[in-house]
Parts: C-alpha cells; sequence; structure tokens
C-alpha cells in the first residue's frame, strides 16, 4: 500500500511518523519547498509520480494535504490556521535583525529536514494558499487532533477549522500535537489499512 506523506513545518525524511509507516507500508516522503507555491507544485508531480493510495499530512502539512485530491486524505495534528498567523506575523519581517533571529532560531535539524524562510512576500502567499486548500473538496477524509496539543491554545491547530469544512469526520486521541507511537500504531495505521485498494 503507498502512502504520500506531508510532514510539518521543518521536517523532513527522517520524520518520527513516517519512519515507524515506513515498516508498514510503501512510503514517499520528501522534503518540499516552504513557498506555499513551489510546494504545491512539487507535491503535485509526487502524486502523479508516486500514485499513493492515501495522503498523510502532518501539522502544516494538513493544508498541502487538503491540496491534493482524488486521494483519501488523512490529517494529523492539522495546523489549518497556520497560514493566518504567517499573514499576519509577515510585518515582524521588516524589524532589523529579526528574521535571520527566526531564521536561526527555527533552523532544521538536519539537511535532511525543511528549510524554514521568514520573508515578507512567502509569509502573505501562506494565507491564500490555505483558503485555496480549505475550498478542495474531499470524500474521504479524517483528522486526528491530540487532547494535550499545545497548538490548539493559540488556534493553529483547530477542530472548528476542521469541522466547519468536513463535519465530524475527527477523532481526538490522548496526546500532543506531535502523535505518540503508540496512537500510529491504534489510530493512524488502522485508518490508513481502511483505503487499503
Amino acid at each position: 500500500m503507498k502512502v504520500l506523506y506531508i510532514h510539518g513545518m521543518r521536517g523532513g525524511e527522517d520524520s518520527r511518523i513516517p519512519a515507524i509507516l515506513a515498516g508498514r507500508f510503501d512510503v514517499c516522503i520528501r522534503t518540499y519547498d516552504f513557498d506555499p507555491e513551489i510546494a504545491h507544485r512539487q507535491i503535485a508531480l509526487w502524486v502523479d509520480e508516486f500514485k499513493p493510495d492515501v495522503v498523510v499530512g502532518e501539522s502544516m502539512g494538513a493544508t498541502h494535504a487538503l491540496a491534493v485530491k482524488d486521494v483519501p486524505v488523512l490529517l494529523v495534528s492539522p495546523a489549518l490556521n497556520v497560514g493566518k498567523l504567517f499573514s499576519r506575523l509577515a510585518w515582524a519581517t521588516k524589524i532589523p535583525g529579526m528574521r535571520p533571529m527566526l531564521e536561526k532560531k527555527y533552523a532544521p535539524r538536519s539537511e535532511r529536514r525543511q528549510k524554514v524562510r521568514f520573508e515578507y512576500d512567502l509569509l502573505r502567499k501562506w494565507e491564500h494558499y490555505r483558503d485555496v486548500a480549505l475550498g478542495t473538496e474531499h470524500n474521504e477524509i479524517h483528522a486526528f487532533f491530540g487532547a494535550k496539543d499545545s497548538y490548539r491554545r493559540s488556534g493553529v491547530v483547530s477542530i472548528k477549522t476542521y469541522s466547519e469544512k468536513f463535519g465530524d469526520r475527527y477523532t481526538v486521541y490522548d496526546g500532543t500535537h506531535y502523535m505518540e507511537e503508540e496512537y500510529i500504531e491504534s489510530l493512524l495505521i488502522p485508518a490508513i489499512l481502511n483505503y487499503k485498494p
């Protein structure tokens, strides 16, 4: 079974969840560009090339997963409001010294992970891209939200945002933003297998 995994911000090929999934499935995970327009084109090419049975989007990668059409979508801790946050905070990149400070703070842990670029015009693109992704219709979709997800307090991860568009097709698990292995095994893997061709 083929799974296209779209990681969250600063994630990459060595991320934990796809490493666990790779023991069970044929998993495609690649590092995409931080620019949402470039990332959209990259992911569309990977979908054409890999022909996944399921797309899994984690955190910020959920926005990209939603933009994929005609494939079942599973979302883990979907940070669907990150585009709004980026758009609102774009002005801060114009403060002298702020951009290098943010890029140092959010530098990837390895070269195999996504590089985040805090550029005004780039951050402003994210809100429009989020709105387009949320406008994509999905017949087969399910999301997983951690009850202890600290990003829910800020509204970046929001059950309300998700349910306004997709209804009650979600599960709340007793974990954090970074889905723990027990929930990967008990929730995510069975959900993927549900779409077995």
